[in-house]
């Protein structure tokens, strides 16, 4: 008799306004929502009668249909790693015993690859992007691609793609710190290439070609006015101790050793002519 009064009988399914979603009553009143997939795998239909545990099949997999839907929609927009997908699932407060039914049946019907998505996301990079394998890594290990997968993605980034793009790459630093004085110039070059994940050995392969030489006037432009700067920074120390903190000065900001020297020789026989001129005309 127990059982017996735990059986009930639907009475109606009403199709609701969303597409693939329909309303069960059972004995005359609303019970619950199911999604289409459902509703066709128990072949429920009006009249049938259902009991406890067949109600708790039906909403649990209701609940996995609702979540493979909603992950169906995250999927249409682009390509997601394995872990997205899941985070996502965890971020919809889908149930943790249906996370895993969700992401087998993703992989199922050949939703979710991370091959792919690796190997996709590395063409996307090497044809749209100035990014070098070595970033081009940490990004796909963020995403928790699989090391030998990534290793896999990164045979399409050829030595030769990777000079190729490395050549663009040193174009845009050139002209990034075209004022900069030429060693500090060529340092932040070659930092700029490594920042971005390329090895030394592509940098080695595109610095002597691809980064455009300064002239030798646009060089002793900049050291003239840098120099001036700084010789006026130091004005209140006298000699040796001035031209020290001078040439210290422009040293870090990049200026070759030699050419410092000769600036600094050229400040003095100025300054011993000054003063020898106001020797002279105060007689």
């Amino acid at each position: 008799m127990e059982k017996e009064s735990q059986i009930r009988q639907i009475t109606a399914i009403v199709a609701q306004k969303r597409p693939g979603r329909f309303n069960v009553f059972l004995n005359g009143q609303y019970a619950f929502p199911v999604a289409e997939s459902v509703l066709i795998k128990y072949r429920l239909y009006k009249g049938m009668e259902v009991d406890q545990e067949l109600l708790q099949q039906i909403s649990n997999d209701d609940q996995v249909a609702q979540a493979y839907n909603k992950m169906l929609d995250y999927l249409s927009h682009q390509l997601r790693t394995e872990h997205e997908v899941e985070q996502k699932l965890v971020e919809i407060d889908t149930p943790p015993e249906f996370v895993p039914v969700v992401m087998a049946k993703l992989r199922e019907n050949r939703l979710l690859d991370d091959r792919e998505y690796a190997a996709a996301y590395v063409r996307t990079e090497m044809n749209t992007g100035l990014k070098g394998p070595g970033v081009i890594r940490q990004k796909l290990r963020q995403k928790r691609v699989g090391e030998f997968l990534i290793d896999d993605a990164l045979t399409q980034f050829t030595t030769e793609q990777q000079v190729e793009n490395a050549a663009k790459l040193v174009q845009k630093l050139a002209k990034r710190y075209l004022n900069q004085p030429a060693r500090r110039r060529s340092e932040k070059i070659h930092q700029g290439v490594l920042t971005q994940g390329y090895g030394d050995e592509v940098y080695q392969l595109v610095k002597e070609n691809e980064i455009p030489s300064q002239t030798e006037d646009r060089q002793a432009e900049l050291l003239e006015r840098e120099a001036e700067k700084a010789w006026h920074r130091y004005r209140r120390f006298e000699g040796y101790e001035r031209k020290m903190k001078t040439k210290q000065a422009l040293y870090r900001k990049g200026f070759d050793l030699d050419e410092i020297d000769q600036w600094l020789a050229k400040q003095e026989n100025l300054n011993n002519w000054w003063k020898g001129f106001r020797t002279k005309s105060s007689f």
